[in-house]
């Protein structure tokens, strides 16, 4: 029976939870390879409760139910979930451990899909319910699955050959790489199954998760150079088969539960942050030694080659000339009053979509309007769309897939009123400022190698500290190459709290986002987004190696909201060397009026 409203769906599944002898059950965003964004076929919990977020869980037990989110998400939640049915809890100061602790019935049988979780969230959530006797249980059946009638099938499209001029590097290199490090840890074997390191490994992509160019499969490879790949035989075609060769043996997907079985008596590295509970347990049951070790791909794949950097540089060339030309469009009819968030989103893709060459969007265009603006995580939708307000501040976070590069994009502008009269507040352009000098101070960083991005947080934030205000987000995320734009293991953050990645060692080669900001809640919101290449620096008379950062994202900042007097000279000088090279990537790209507005973005301050 399709189920046409969440009361509904909820209802359905404490009967199927009464069916299976469970008490409650917990329902994450996730799917079975712990991806960041997931397909049609794994949003359980969006059809389950309405919540369109991308990190969350709910428990549901017989007559109660929670919804976890962190910080992100507080307004979302309560705007998408019915608090009737619902609790509202923020992670990470509430756990599910004592959540279910307090309101589930001692000895209760608590159900888990061990293809959704890491085996770290079983063993502690396992450990906070022991003393209640409450027990975690794998089900053999998803429970939501069972009563999601019209539930999606698994994506069936192609996967591609990503070429070797975008990949820089051979499939062939890079798993032989792989092999050596197996046999120097004296492992027979890897589970690679984080969707992105697949792709990366055997450098292949597919449309099958929307924003991120992957196909859905696992890889085991082997410490002997060969690997298996297990994926939908509907999604091999024969320049798949020819591009892999020989020593990937291409198996159905369905296999790869039997593959695990069959390992007794190999030592096999798991991922812990991507290997779910459901390969360490099928590993043990079949008499091998699943050993909790970083996926030997992801370091790598953090660490672009040249023609990864080249094309990144390239494909961010041709996003910006894209962003100018809808930052002109912006500046000529937003302050008609005409304009919404919904319809800032469409221009923006059109303006991509003109390049002939965007594969995706690279996540959903956050194009927040006044008060939403203040939602660092804001997604607009039909019946949130706010029109764009003459005379207020817009915030638009974007961006794009291109086969050469991944692109991320935020920019922060006032709209003007068609007679010119209304100017941004003194608090306007001192919190803009702020974060633009904080935003310089990340740009122009040089730092020992060996630093990490939890030790450069603070760079970015002083002058808003200096000011009482501060931000609840990171600085800066990693970011793939034609692959998933929050991309690990580096992270510029706080280095306190449970941020993955703060401390770990920026390489050359790196790409991150540079973007502090400010937000007044139920007023407006900033931020300042470039992308950055980690590159070595060549200081006269430096003791050791030095890094430094490349600044790879060229489009005019809006000079409206800055206040001068604020900026010192090497500040000011940052930013005019920086709208010149704006100017020199953008303008042989652009003509006519465009042109002239860039003209007039670029000028000095």
């Amino acid at each position: 029976m399709l189920m046409h409203t969440h009361e509904a769906r909820l209802a359905a599944l404490r009967e199927e939870l009464k069916r299976q002898g469970l008490a409650g059950f917990v329902i994450p965003i996730s799917d079975e390879h712990m991806s960041e964004y997931i397909g049609s076929y794994a949003q359980r919990l969006s059809w389950l409760t309405g919540f369109g977020g991308s990190a969350g869980t709910a428990i549901v037990l017989r007559d109660r139910a929670a919804m976890f989110v962190d910080g992100r998400y507080t307004i979302q939640v309560r705007e998408q979930v019915d608090g009737q049915f619902y609790d509202y809890c923020q992670i990470p100061g509430e756990s599910m451990g004592d959540w279910l602790r307090l309101h589930a019935p001692e000895g209760a049988r608590i159900g888990y899909d061990a293809w959704l979780h890491t085996r770290g969230w079983v063993s502690a959530t396992g450990k906070a319910v022991a003393k209640k006797k409450i027990a975690l249980v794998p089900v053999e059946r998803n429970p939501v699955d069972a009563v999601w009638a019209d539930r999606p099938e698994p994506s069936k499209a192609v996967a591609e050959v990503h070429g070797d001029e975008f990949a820089g590097r051979p499939s062939a290199e890079k798993r032989s790489e792989v092999a050596d490090w197996l046999k120097a840890e004296g492992y027979d074997a890897a589970v690679i199954s984080a969707l992105d390191s697949i792709a990366w490994l055997l450098n292949i992509r597919g449309t099958d998760v929307e924003r991120t160019p992957v196909a859905l499969s696992y890889v085991i490879a082997h410490a002997d150079g060969t690997a298996e790949l297990f994926i939908a035989p509907e999604k091999v075609t024969p320049e798949l088969e020819q591009h892999l060769g020989n020593a990937v043996t291409i198996r159905d997907r369905a296999l790869f539960e039997p593959a695990l079985g069959s390992m007794k008596g190999k030592t096999v590295a798991v991922d812990p942050d991507f290997g779910v509970a459901a390969i360490y347990q099928l590993l043990e049951e079949a008499g091998a030694t699943p050993v909790a070790e970083r996926d030997p791909v992801i370091v790598p794949k953090a660490t672009k080659n040249p023609a990864e950097q080249q094309g990144h540089r390239d494909a961010q060339a041709r996003d910006g000339a894209a962003l100018a030309k809808f930052l002109h469009w912006l500046s000529v009819e937003a302050p008609k009053g005409g304009e919404t968030e919904l319809s800032a989103v469409a221009a923006l893709r059109g303006f991509r979509e003109e390049t002939g060459l965007l594969r995706d969007q690279s996540f959903d265009t956050i194009s927040a309007a006044g008060p939403h603006a203040a939602i660092p995580h804001y997604r607009v939708d039909e019946e949130s769309n706010l029109p764009i307000a003459p005379g207020s501040v817009f915030l638009c976070d974007s961006g794009g897939q291109y086969r050469d590069g991944t692109t991320d994009i935020t920019r922060t502008v006032w709209i003007r009123t068609e007679d010119g009269s209304a100017e941004p507040s003194a608090e306007h352009k001192d919190r803009f400022t702020r974060v633009l000098k904080g935003h310089i101070a990340l740009a122009m960083a040089r730092f020992p190698a060996g630093t990490s991005g939890g030790q450069l947080d603070a760079l970015a934030r002083q002058f808003l500290w200096q000011a009482g205000v501060d931000y609840a987000h990171g600085t800066g995320h990693g970011v793939g190459s034609y692959l998933g734009v929050h991309e690990g293991p580096q992270r510029i953050a706080k280095a306190t709290g449970p941020q993955p990645g703060t401390g770990e060692p920026l390489r050359a080669g790196m790409i991150l986002s540079n973007e502090p900001g400010y937000y007044k809640a139920g007023d407006f919101g900033i931020r300042i987004e470039n992308l950055v290449l980690t590159v070595p620096q060549d200081i006269d008379g430096a003791e050791g190696d030095y890094l430094g950062f490349e600044t790879l994202t060229f489009v005019p900042i809006d000079r409206t909201l800055v206040e001068r007097s604020l900026l010192t000279a090497d500040e000011i000088d940052w930013w005019n060397r920086y709208h010149a090279q704006v100017r020199e990537i953008l303008a042989p790209q652009l003509e006519g009026d465009v042109l002239a507005w860039l003209e007039d973005a670029c000028t000095p301050l």
